[in-house]
């Protein structure tokens, strides 16, 4: 059987989402030829913003799983953050990832690479009905966030942000900082995220038996600024830090450390080691495709 025939992907039809996916790799392969020193500098700054202030440590670690506390001011802060990755609003982002976690790797889940690679990796979002859309099925996974009229708000609004970003960075330095700081800056965040839906569920080692099929997988680490070590994070969701030995890098985990130094984040969730069941040679993963 062809790939074509064992994803999902290419069983759904395309889907509005898919346009602006397209026109923000188009303008990322343009961003090449427009290169200039400052303007890269520029987008790894806000490649780290966006997916580390903003994905890791706020949507992911803080939204999703509360694996710490902070101030409301910082909370909006890191959500606004995070709405710069364009990934959408954290209610559809928080629901869909509560959603995987519930579901992992079964029936249910939005992002398996059960259905195939390609579809964990990115078809889920470019086919099919969009997750965001399901607002009856994604709802009852985020009480906390539809009390919150901010969440509600920016969930709406989530492309206000990062418009506004590009705009000033069209004025303050012309379209190269745009095409870098917007385009191919968010293109290379979009797959580091896309990454761990799906190489953290096809290869990597596996220290925990989590009845799933994550791994910990170093270059996706290293990618998503700590969001690779999955297998540590499937065996104990609610903990800040995913990173567990001296050579699992942690970026996100050094960032919340940091605002728990300056006293911005306190109760702290920290893993539980001896609660989870280590894993075997026979736990390596297989990919079943449907």
């Amino acid at each position: 059987m062809s790939i074509f025939t064992r994803d999902r992907t290419f069983a759904e039809p395309l889907n509005l989402t898919f346009i602006p996916i397209v026109l923000f790799h188009a303008g990322a392969v343009i961003a090449l030829f427009m290169f200039s020193w400052k303007a890269a500098a520029v987008a790894a700054v806000l490649w780290w913003v966006a997916e580390s202030l903003g994905i890791g440590m706020g949507f992911h670690r803080l939204l999703t799983h509360r694996g710490y506390k902070t101030s409301k001011w910082v909370e909006y802060f890191l959500t606004v953050c995070g709405t710069l990755a364009l990934q959408g609003g954290p209610i559809a982002w928080v629901a869909t990832h509560r959603t995987h976690h519930q579901n992992s790797d079964k029936p249910g889940d939005p992002h398996s690479p059960r259905d195939g690679g390609f579809w964990a990796h990115m078809g889920w979002i470019i086919t099919g009905e969009p997750m965001h859309r399901k607002s009856a099925e994604l709802l009852p996974y985020v009480p906390d966030l539809r009390k919150d009229k901010f969440h509600s708000w920016i969930s709406e609004w989530h492309w206000v942000p990062i418009a506004i970003l590009a705009v000033l960075l069209l004025v303050l330095g012309g379209w190269k900082y745009v095409m870098w700081g917007i385009f191919l800056r968010t293109v290379v965040g979009l797959h580091a995220t896309y990454l761990v839906n799906s190489a953290t569920h096809m290869w990597g080692s596996r220290r925990f038996r989590t009845g799933d099929k994550s791994t910990n997988n170093f270059w996706v680490a290293m990618l998503s600024f700590g969001e690779g070590w999955h297998n540590n994070h499937h065996a104990d969701p609610s903990s800040a830090r995913h990173g567990l030995a001296w050579y699992e890098f942690d970026l996100n985990w050094y960032g919340i450390s940091v605002l728990r130094w300056l006293g911005l984040a306190w109760d702290l969730k920290l893993p539980r080691i001896k609660t989870a069941e280590q894993a075997t040679a026979a736990d390596l993963p297989l990919i079943v495709s449907s």
